[in-house]
């Protein structure tokens, strides 16, 4: 028996908790998951992915986004919407994710307790419950998965109702008519387009000279355009200097000397490493200055051997799907069980509208490596389920080798977006080159097929291989034979 009451005690229920706690228990180890909340799922599930998701999707659907190009900008499928109506989609998909969460953990027999875990020492936390009640747990391992929460800085005068966090925010009790957002990140930007879809008057603001700077910059042309034609005010360049609560009005003054005025405030940016409740000293871990855990990207492990962190806590790519897979082998490497390892290109996906997701690398890094390539374009008016859909706008940019022909990077914003980039994962995974997308077939008519428009784009650019080379036959040399006398 083990001296331990657990083998791994996992602190949080978010992507990265949720898939360490199940692959623990398949395993059949005795496992713990501990969530300030009393319902699983953290943040992901209760004020991030999932909600944000779902409401992008509420979203187009009642607006009748996706049919304005046939029908016209006026068209909607319900003429009224109100925050009640973006509220009832997602609280029904939000009691689902919770249903399934707890029907998982159920199956693979792990426990879960709610209450604020901190640290008195190397193998034990302490548990406060919101009763009052305290529990103390030991354990042989533990894996940190707290996730993050809004950075909220004091000079912004929160009030939770017109100026909030990414939080606050869903809990909404009317839509706006004007919305100021602050912060283009990818929070930012999804909330900011969300809302022009709905016609609201939004004003994106953002301090940097430029946003989103990990996307390739012909992806965020395309997207900067597409989002100043939907109405989206945006802002780049100038410092925030104050945010006041004028009551009926929210204004902001910048630093070039301009004013925006909005019934509502979002602030989007930053967020920090949710671990100031941890009590880390005890267990002889700290942080950076943003509440971050370093780790070992093979394994997880922290500084102290025995203690792992995965998700959001650890820093970038900061996304659900890539804390899914830390959870798996982070778990699987702290009950020394091996595993198969992360696969190295993944993609990054932003709900925007339009949709934006990318995999492997961006035109720009290419050149600073001083790789040669060579790109193939493709638009989604170009396609006949474009014209079907009615695509006006949409792009899919494909980067290849010129050395080794082989897929480097692939860059899509447009609608379905997020979905279409797995074929470039698959491909960039597998090593697969230029001919690919040539010589396979894709079905007709798909968006799918900007693959191939794509692909051929960037091959009838590229030098021809030498099995492609058209032979022609070689001349005769030397003069015919001269005829024989008579005899």
């Amino acid at each position: 028996m083990s001296q331990y009451d657990y083998d791994l005690v996992i602190i949080g229920s978010g992507p990265s908790g949720r898939t360490a706690a199940i692959q623990a228990g398949k395993l059949k180890r005795r496992v713990l998951v501990i969530d300030r909340k009393d319902r699983l799922g953290g943040v992901s599930v209760h004020t991030g992915t999932v909600p944000s998701k779902t409401l992008r999707e509420t979203v187009l659907n009642l607006t009748g986004w996706r049919e304005r190009s046939f029908y016209g900008r006026a068209y909607r499928v319900k003429d009224q919407i109100d925050a009640e109506d973006l509220k009832a989609r997602l609280h029904m998909t939000l009691d689902h994710e919770v249903d399934v969460l707890e029907h998982q953990f159920n199956r693979n027999h792990v426990e879960w307790l709610a209450g604020l875990a901190r640290f008195i020492g190397p193998n034990e936390v302490e548990v406060a419950t919101e009763a009052g009640d305290t529990t103390r747990v030991t354990a042989e391992k533990f894996l940190i998965a707290t996730g993050t929460r809004t950075y909220r800085p004091d000079d912004v005068p929160f009030n939770g109702k017109t100026i909030v966090d990414g939080d606050e925010f869903l809990e909404m009790e009317e839509i706006p008519r004007s919305l100021i957002v602050v912060g283009a990140g990818v929070i930012g930007v999804e909330y900011a387009t969300m809302f022009s879809a709905l016609d609201v008057r939004v004003t994106l603001i953002e301090p940097r000279e430029t946003f989103l700077d990990f996307i390739d910059r012909t992806i965020i042309h395309e997207f900067t355009h597409q989002i100043r034609e939907n109405g989206v005010d945006l802002r780049l360049g100038s410092a925030i200097e104050k945010i006041e609560d004028e009551g009926s009005h929210i204004e902001v003054s910048m630093a070039n000397g301009r004013h925006v005025r909005g019934e509502m405030l979002l602030f989007a940016a930053g967020r920090m490493g949710n671990t100031d409740s941890l009590n880390l000293k005890a267990v002889g871990l700290e942080t950076d200055h943003r509440g971050r855990i370093s780790v070992e990207r093979k394994t997880y492990q922290t500084a102290v051997p025995h203690v792992y962190a995965t998700g959001d806590v650890i820093g970038h790519p900061s996304l659900a799907s890539t804390s899914l897979q830390q959870g798996r082998v982070a778990a699987c490497h702290a009950l020394e069980t091996p595993t198969v390892p992360e696969s190295p290109w993944f993609p990054y996906g932003i709900y925007s509208v339009p949709e934006i997701s990318t995999c492997g690398m961006s035109e720009e890094e290419l050149q600073e490596r001083g790789v040669p390539y060579e790109v193939g374009i493709a638009r989604f008016r170009e396609t006949s389920r474009g014209h079907i859909m009615g695509l006006e706008h949409g792009m899919l940019k494909m980067l290849f080798s010129l050395k080794t022909r082989r897929v480097l990077g692939v860059q899509i914003v447009g609608e379905g977006a997020t979905e279409l980039i797995h074929i470039a994962q698959a491909v960039l995974n597998l090593k697969g080159t230029v001919e690919y997308f040539v010589q396979n077939t894709f079905n007709y008519p798909t968006l799918a097929e900007a693959y191939k428009i794509a692909g051929l784009d960037a091959f009838n650019r590229m030098p021809i291989p030498e099995e492609f080379k058209v032979k022609t036959p070689a001349k005769k040399s030397g003069k015919s034979e001269s005829k024989k006398g008579k005899t």
